[in-house]
C-alpha cells in the first residue's frame, strides 16, 4: 500500500512529541505572553491554539500577559503622553486607571479566545485572592508612580482554578497592604508566579529569536544554556540591554525551583509547540545543571 508521505510525516511528528507529552504530563507551565504576538490577530489565535493544545495533552498551562503597547495606544487616545524612565512606564493615578482598564480588556479577550476553543478559562488580575502583593518600585531612586515591585505571591487562587480544570489567565496588576493598585512588569509577574508554583517550565514569548552569542550573527543562536552558563554570559556583558533583565529573570526562576525556562520568538507561528514538542527546538532553553540536555547536537 502506497501511503501519502504527508500522512506518514504527521505520524512521525506525533511520535516525536510523545516523550515530551509523557514527561510533562500534569506539569505546570507558565507562559508569559506579550510583544508583537499580541498585536497580530492571526499570531494571537495561534498562540492561544498552542496553549489549548498543551492543556489538552496533559499540561497545566497558566498565561501571564502584558499589554504595554495597548496601554500606550489608549493613553494617546485620551490626549496624554506616555512617559518612561529607564525603560519603566511612569504611572501616575490617571495612567494607572487606564492601564488597569486596558489590561482587564486584554485579559477578557484572551479568555474569550480560549473559551471558543472549548477550554474553560478564567481571567484574573494579581489583585484577585491577593495573588500579587507589591510595594512601590523605584527606578534608580526615582519615584515613577504606581509601579509595583512584587514582594509576595499567594498562589492559592491559581491552585484552586487548576484543581477545577480551568485555564488561568492573569494580568499583571497587584496591590499593597493598603489595597492600592500597582502596574507590574509582566515578565516579573510571570517569573514570580512560576517560582511560587514551582513550575516545570516558564516560557517567555518575545520579539527576538532567543539568546545569541553575538547578536549581529544570526547563526550564533544558543539552543540551550545551563544556569551557570547563563550567569557567566551575563557577567561577560556580551548581551543586549533589552535581553539582560529577561535573562536575569530566567536565572532567578531556575534558582527558585523552575526546572526549565524558554525564550521564544512569539512572531513565529506555533513557537510554543515547536520548542516544547520537537527534538531541536527553535528558541533558547535555560536549565538547571541537573536537568538532562535536549539538544545534544548543539
Amino acid at each position: 500500500m502506497n501511503l501519502d508521505p504527508m500522512i506518514m510525516h504527521k505520524a512521525e511528528v506525533l511520535i516525536e512529541a510523545l516523550p515530551y507529552i509523557q514527561r510533562f504530563n500534569r506539569k505546570i507551565i507558565v507562559v508569559k505572553y506579550g510583544g508583537s504576538a499580541m498585536l497580530d490577530e492571526e499570531l494571537k489565535k495561534r498562540v492561544i491554539q498552542d496553549v489549548v493544545l498543551l492543556k489538552l495533552t496533559g499540561f497545566k498551562p497558566i498565561i501571564v500577559h502584558g499589554g504595554g503597547k495597548e496601554i500606550s495606544k489608549w493613553i494617546n487616545k485620551v490626549g496624554m503622553e506616555p512617559k518612561f524612565v529607564n525603560g519603566l512606564r511612569v504611572t501616575d493615578k490617571a495612567t494607572m486607571e487606564i492601564a488597569e482598564m486596558v489590561l482587564n480588556k486584554v485579559n477578557k479577550s484572551l479568555v474569550q479566545m480560549v473559551n471558543e476553543l472549548g477550554i474553560k478559562a478564567v481571567g484574573i488580575s494579581g489583585k484577585d485572592g491577593m495573588l500579587l502583593k507589591c510595594e512601590r518600585k523605584y527606578s534608580k531612586g526615582q519615584d515613577i508612580g504606581f509601579v509595583g515591585d512584587i514582594k509576595e505571591v499567594d498562589p492559592k487562587i491559581i491552585y484552586d482554578l487548576l484543581e477545577k480544570d480551568f485555564l488561568p489567565i492573569i494580568c499583571p496588576v497587584g496591590c499593597d497592604e493598603h489595597l492600592t493598585s500597582y502596574n507590574v512588569n509582566a515578565d516579573d509577574a510571570a517569573c514570580a508566579i512560576a517560582e511560587a508554583m514551582k513550575a516545570e517550565k516558564l516560557a517567555f514569548l518575545t520579539d527576538v529569536e532567543g539568546v545569541y552569542r553575538d547578536f549581529e550573527d544570526k547563526d550564533s543562536l544558543i539552543s540551550e544554556l545551563t544556569v551557570e552558563e547563563a550567569k557567566e554570559f551575563v557577567a561577560e556583558g556580551g548581551i543586549g540591554g533589552g535581553m539582560l533583565p529577561k535573562l536575569q529573570n530566567c536565572i532567578d526562576a531556575i534558582m527558585s525551583g523552575v526546572s526549565r525556562v524558554h525564550i521564544l520568538d512569539g512572531r513565529i507561528p506555533h513557537c510554543l509547540l515547536l520548542e516544547i514538542f520537537t527534538n531541536k527546538g527553535i528558541g533558547t532553553a535555560i536549565i538547571n545543571s541537573r536537568e538532562e540536555r535536549y539538544y545534544h547536537g548543539k
